[in-house]
Order: structure tokens, then sequence, then C-alpha cells
């Protein structure tokens, strides 16, 4: 120590003068009074139980109450060595005391130059987490990862989906930096911000042009700080984990591996997988196999669904420059014609109107229109010859002879010929077989009786 060490005939001196103290002894020889002068003496106050006087020197306790000149002194003595608050407070009570005294051995240890300067580092600050973005690929972290089998890797990961995307690099340059963000940049599109360290590769002059020509803010984290890019060091950390655990095939092979698994496993903050919450669709992968077949068991519902319809349904064929009628949506009238003029679709046809207007209309809003004579007429009725044509009348039949009777025989009954009327088309009246007995029954009945 630069100073006299303190002594007990210092201290005893510098009580008498000291006048707190003066009186302070006083009042441990003759007596406390009832009240306090001031509030200099409230600590002496409370502790006027434990306070002795040994030797013109005041004690509390074992320990000597030391006088104001003296203090800073003790105070050098006590962090001779550089010692911490809680060493000096442990040492100081085993000899000394004064009011306030553990609140300046905490100062003199703060205000020491050598201390502050090689004493721990604080307690770390309250987390504070990057904020959540609403859309994808809106806020990038990258970094690189390497060396790893003599090649580094850029690696990317989107802070909305948790999406992981590596490329391999020979070095860490710039150059190749840039080149592999726009083959990204390229499939999902620019990003609002980048987030990155402060390594040689985002720091040039070279990256912050071009972020700055792209629209991207482009955001460093601290210094010796990896955490306030943590996201990419976790993915960082997760790749390389990853790569040593797939053994077989080239370095692209394996990176290809991993991170198809890793982009269908959902990950464990988001709980859907990265590629998903990305593209908005989960990629077609191997388990995909285990699942019925949605495409057969569709079409089979729609076959069905058809079948049914069709049990009713009617095949009707239309062609171009057919006329028809279509179905009207005004009051005037329900159908009316026009001419197909194009086919857009299996039952979908364009039909120009009669005023020039075109509709598209749906097969069952269409009718075939039949002109009033086609190609095929029917035949004039004056070319149709004239064909006599039997007429029998109500009260007259042919009725034949008895066998055995003479054709000759003048009793026999004369037949009786049917007059032939041809003034308009009539059609051959044949009776039914039921009245076969009625009409011819004197030839039958003949029969039964013989």
């Amino acid at each position: 120590m630069d100073s006299t060490p303190v002594t007990a005939q210092q201290i005893k001196a510098w009580t008498r003068k000291d006048p707190i103290l003066g009186q302070i002894t006083n009042y441990v020889l003759k007596g406390w009074p009832n009240y306090r002068d001031n509030d200099e003496m409230k600590p002496y106050f409370s502790r006027k139980t434990e306070l002795s006087v040994f030797d013109s020197c005041l004690l509390w306790g074992n320990r000597v109450v030391i006088p104001n000149p003296g203090r800073d002194i003790i105070l050098q003595e006590l962090h001779e060595g550089h010692q911490g608050i809680s060493r000096m407070k442990v040492l100081a009570r085993g000899y000394v005391w004064w009011p306030n005294m553990d609140a300046e051995i905490e100062q003199t240890v703060r205000a020491c130059h050598k201390c502050q300067v090689n004493r721990h580092a604080p307690p770390e600050a309250p987390m504070h987490p990057w904020e959540w973005p609403s859309n994808p690929w809106s806020r990038i972290h990258i970094d690189y990862a390497g060396p790893l089998y003599g090649k580094m890797f850029l690696v990317c990961v989107d802070a909305h989906s948790k999406y992981l995307d590596v490329h391999v690099v020979n070095s860490a340059t710039s150059a190749n930096t840039i080149e592999k963000l726009r083959t990204m940049f390229a499939i999902h599109g620019l990003p609002e911000s980048i987030v990155s360290d402060n390594g040689t590769p985002f720091a040039s002059q070279e990256f912050q042009d071009f972020v700055q020509r792209n629209g991207i803010k482009h955001i460093r984290s601290s210094p010796y700080q990896p955490s306030t890019n943590g996201l990419a060091e976790r993915a960082v950390q997760t790749f390389k984990e990853g790569m040593k655990k797939v053994t077989e095939g080239s370095i692209e092979t394996r990176m290809a591996k991993f991170l198809f698994t890793y982009r269908l496993t959902p990950h464990a903050t988001t709980a859907i997988a990265p590629a998903e919450m990305l593209m908005g669709r989960r990629p077609r992968s191997l388990l995909d196999l285990t699942y019925p077949n949605i495409n057969s068991r569709v079409q089979q519902k729609q076959q069905r669904q058809k079948q049914s319809h069709d049990k009713t349904a009617q095949v009707r064929n239309f062609n171009v420059g057919d006329s028809v009628y279509i179905l009207s949506h005004n009051r005037e009238a329900k159908w009316i014609t026009g001419t197909l003029i194009k086919r857009t679709g299996p039952v979908s046809f364009v039909i120009e109107l009669n005023d020039g207007r075109t509709v598209k209309r749906h097969q069952n809003q269409i009718r075939h229109k039949y002109d009033q004579y086609s190609d095929n007429k029917l035949p004039d009725i004056s070319e149709i010859p004239d064909i006599p044509i039997p007429v029998v009348s109500d009260n007259q039949a042919d009725v034949e002879t008895p066998s055995g009777s003479s054709d000759t025989s003048d009793n026999s009954k004369s037949v009786v010929k049917p007059t032939v009327e041809t003034p308009r088309l009539t059609r051959t009246r044949k009776p039914p077989n039921r009245w076969h007995n009625v009409l011819y029954g004197v030839e039958c009945w003949s029969g039964l009786l013989e």
C-alpha cells in the first residue's frame, strides 16, 4: 500500500475529534438519552446495547468503529488484491464497521478500473425473439457452414415456414453468395429482408450493392453475438448433423436426401411441414403410396353418377350449320330459332340468332328445327294409282255352298260380288279369328251335326 496503515492510536485520536463519535462515546459511558439529536446518530441508537468503549475506541461487538478520516484508507486495505464485493464485505465484517460500510465497499469495487476491465460478463439480457413474419419468404436468415468435406455450404432458412435451402460452393465469397441467392430468388421471389452475420461475404460492398438494387433490407447481427442470427446458426448445426448421418452417395446426393426428409417433416415450432407452409401443398413422397388411390375413387364415383343420370338421358347429335330452337329466357317466346355455328365443348354450342346476335347454350337448351319440306319429300297424291279394294257390307257375306251340291244348280245361292268403291283410300278389313264361326257357321255346324 502507498498510504500509511491505520492504527489504534490514530483511531483513538480521530474518535475524540469526531463530534458524532465523541458524543456516542459519552452516551455509552454515561447513559443514553430518550431521544436523538440528529439523523446521523440513528445507526448508533439502533445498536446502543451492543456498543462499548475500550481504550477510548468505540466498538460494536468486536468490530472497531472507524471514524470518517480513516474510512478511505480502510477501504483501500480491504481492496488490496482487487477482491470482489463479497470477499471485501466478509473481510471487513471481521474487523471494522461504520454506517453505510457495505454500500461504500460496493462503490469502491465498481469504481476500480482494473476490476471493471477484467470482470465477468454481465447476466444475459431478457430474450427478444424475432417477430414471426405473416408471409412465406418475407424474411430469410443466411449463414455459411463449413469447411465440410472440402466445401462451403450456403445455408438459407425462411423465418415463416422454417424451409431450409442449402447450396454448395467452393469458397465463401461475395460473388458465389450472390450467384446462389439469385438462384433461390428465381424460384421463390425476392424477400423483404435478409439477416446475416458480419462475415466478409455479407459485409462487402458488392453484397451491399446487390441487396440495394433488389430492394432488400439487410440486417446484420452484432459481432460475436451469434444468437442474434440464431435461426441460421441452428440451421447450420442441424445441417451438419444430418450430413454426418447420411453416408451414402455424393455430396449433392446426401444433401438432397437430407433436405427432402427435413422439408417433409413437421417442424417443432409450427407443427407443419416446411415445404407445405412455403408452397401451400404437401409434396409427394414414398409414404403417399400407403394411402388409397383417391383418383380411382373419384372416377368410380363420377362413373356411377353418370350411369344414374344417363338412365333417362337421350343422345342427340348436333352439327355446325344445323337450324335449331334454343331456350329463351324472355317472356315473348319460350323457344327462338337460330343456327348452330360453333361447338365449344362436348355439350356446349354457340348459336347465331336471326337478328345476328350470338349466344352460348347447353345441349339441354337446344332442340332440332325441322323444315316443312325436307329433301326426302313424300309422293304426291296424284302419283298413287287407283287400286280396287273389296268392301264387305254389313248385311252381306259370302257363303260357300255345301259340299256335294252342283255349281250349276238353279236352287243354289249365287255369290254376291262386292262392290268396289274408289272415292278414297281405305285399308283392307280382316275380321279376327274369333268371328270365324259366326261368318262361316253353316259349314262348321253342319259338320258337327253329322
